[in-house]
């Protein structure tokens, strides 16, 4: 009895069981880490939990999604900051000097879509943009001399390394956030040693320039402020030349019987002309 029962129900059973593995083929988990792009016969259809940037997240549809089984695939493409290294490779400055250069991108991949029919992984995107990057680093910092590298120039360098860069990256599907020099290092031995010697005598000039400057600065300073102060006098002592007589007299004393520790002596007539200032007399 239970016999014929199984082989009158085996033709249900079996179906239920297609429809239970169909149903759980046609689930699929896209994280929020992640976004899904839906491949229908190779191309794609839907994008599901798409980057939009600012947009908080559980609030662009991650989670459990629907597709037709066997017939639709969900690749998974990661929405988060991706790195990329670039390897560490020779680049001659513009004052001829080689520089051994790690530097490395962040990018984000902000069109799915774009990346899956251009590049097909994040992987493969890397790939196409790592060549870029070293071309454009070599490009940019063959117009710039070794010492721009310590200095803020260094920050318009990157900027215009990662615009550059961008601009590339937006056919693959991706935006170039950051790019960065880890190490700028000459190589060891001789170069080395005269690049420093180089740049300490570049150092020691800039800086005698500078003092030289400040001296002049003083020296033009100084000359104006005697010429106000000679011009303040002047109206002063015009108002009173009696004054300016008496005044000019005392430092005229000031100066001749000023002992300094010297053991000179001056012999002089109590009528003499110098000392008139002495007598009260005009």
């Amino acid at each position: 009895m239970m016999k014929r029962f199984m082989q009158n129900q085996k033709l249900s059973l079996i179906a239920l069981s297609v429809l239970v593995i169909a149903a759980f083929a046609s689930l699929v988990i896209v994280p929020e880490t992640h976004q899904g792009v839906v491949v229908r016969t190779g191309e794609p259809v839907r994008v599901i939990n798409r980057f939009q940037p600012n947009e908080p997240y559980g609030s662009t549809g991650a989670g459990l999604v629907w597709r037709v089984p066997f017939i639709e695939r969900v690749q998974q493409i990661d929405k988060r900051i991706l790195d990329l290294d670039m390897e560490r490779q020779q680049v001659l400055s513009n004052d001829q000097q080689r520089l051994q250069v790690d530097a490395f991108a962040r990018f984000r991949i902000i069109d799915p879509v774009m990346m899956v029919e251009n590049a097909g992984t994040e992987g493969n995107v890397a790939s196409q943009l790592a060549p870029i990057l070293s071309s454009v680093l070599r490009q940019e910092l063959g117009r710039r001399p070794f010492s721009a590298l310590l200095t803020a120039e260094r920050g318009t360098a990157m900027i215009n390394i990662r615009n550059t860069l961008d601009a590339q990256a937006r056919q693959y599907g991706a935006q170039v956030i950051d790019v960065r020099i880890k190490r700028a290092d000459l190589p060891e031995g001789t170069p080395l040693e005269s690049a420093f010697t180089r740049m300490e005598a570049d150092r020691q000039e800039e800086a005698e320039t500078i003092r030289a400057q400040g001296r002049k600065n003083a020296q033009i300073i100084r000359a104006e402020a005697e010429a106000t102060a000679a011009n303040t006098y002047a109206a002063a002592y015009g108002k009173d030349p009696d004054f300016y007589d008496f005044y000019r007299a005392m430092q005229s004393y000031r100066t001749t019987f000023q002992n300094n520790e010297a053991e000179s002596s001056i012999i002089m007539s109590p009528d003499n002309e110098y000392l008139r200032q002495f007598r009260g007399q005009r």
